[in-house]
């Protein structure tokens, strides 16, 4: 199963913020065996929310959305969800009466804007939200004689998280194949190139594990990614993965994960 993780803000694309949505999801769908095909940072415009999510379902068996179901005329996810599947936006009555319950525990006015927050596209499924006022959604959407499940969420990272893992994250892992693990090297010394002709077949495209290089302030990090059916298969793959890399670029690597050459 592959996904895409789509993240909607102008925040996000002005630079404003960074998005650390995208690479949480990542981390936790590689533990279920679902392969991230492309992050996709948009901003708050329906055409292109529209465009994103559509070029998105056309390519992956899941997409995953964060942002704009916040209740300003910025928020414009759910429109955009409703505008692909053809549908109009209705009210969910619990999760109206949710948002209600919310602000009458905290003795404040619910504002009018508040109720889009519980506009639902005809067809699709509410997502509680156990950490917020903005409901979640889950749709599906056909393209070309294939079809892909579209979970949109708060870009609020706590909120996104829970709901993340109470209502999405079963849904994924029933259609997960086996777990991706992940472990990385540092060396130093030489150029990347160099370390890429020492490394030899190991880098080659499709092999599993994969070995791939990165360069960040001199240091040139190996990443060993390893997809099997489960982890104790996956770890003595990248076992090996990693003795074969350590073989090949002898005292130039030295040290793996967090540790820092200073520390080492």
């Amino acid at each position: 199963m592959n996904a895409t993780i789509i993240s909607v803000g102008d925040e996000l694309v002005l630079g404003q913020t960074v998005d650390t949505n995208s690479a949480w999801l990542s981390g936790q769908m590689a533990g279920i065996g679902v392969e991230v095909s492309a992050h996709v940072t948009v901003g708050d415009d329906q055409r292109a929310i529209e465009r994103a999510i559509g070029r998105a379902a056309e390519a992956s068996d899941a997409v995953v959305v964060t942002g704009g179901l916040g209740p300003t005329a910025d928020d414009l996810t759910r429109q955009a969800v409703a505008a692909l599947m053809g549908a109009e936006l209705r009210p969910d009555g619990v999760w109206m009466a949710e948002i209600e319950r919310f602000f009458a525990a905290r003795g404040r006015p619910m504002p009018e804007s508040n109720r889009i927050q519980a506009m639902i596209p005809a067809g699709a499924r509410m997502i509680f939200n156990h950490a917020g006022t903005a409901a979640g959604i889950d749709a599906t959407l056909g393209r070309e004689g294939r079809s892909s499940r579209v979970f949109v969420m708060p870009g609020v990272p706590r909120e996104m998280r829970v709901m993340f893992e109470r209502d999405v994250l079963p849904h994924l892992r029933g259609d997960g194949r086996g777990v991706i693990v992940s472990r990385t090297l540092h060396t130093f010394g030489v150029g990347e190139s160099s370390i890429g002709e020492m490394l030899g077949a190991l880098m080659e495209r499709g092999r599993n594990p994969s070995v791939g290089t990165t360069v960040s302030g001199g240091v040139v990090s190996l990443r060993l990614n390893a997809r099997f059916g489960d982890c104790g298969e996956a770890e003595r793959e990248l076992d090996a993965t990693e003795a074969a890399c350590r073989a090949a670029v002898g005292d130039c690597c030295y040290g793996r994960e967090g540790q820092t050459l200073g520390e080492v």
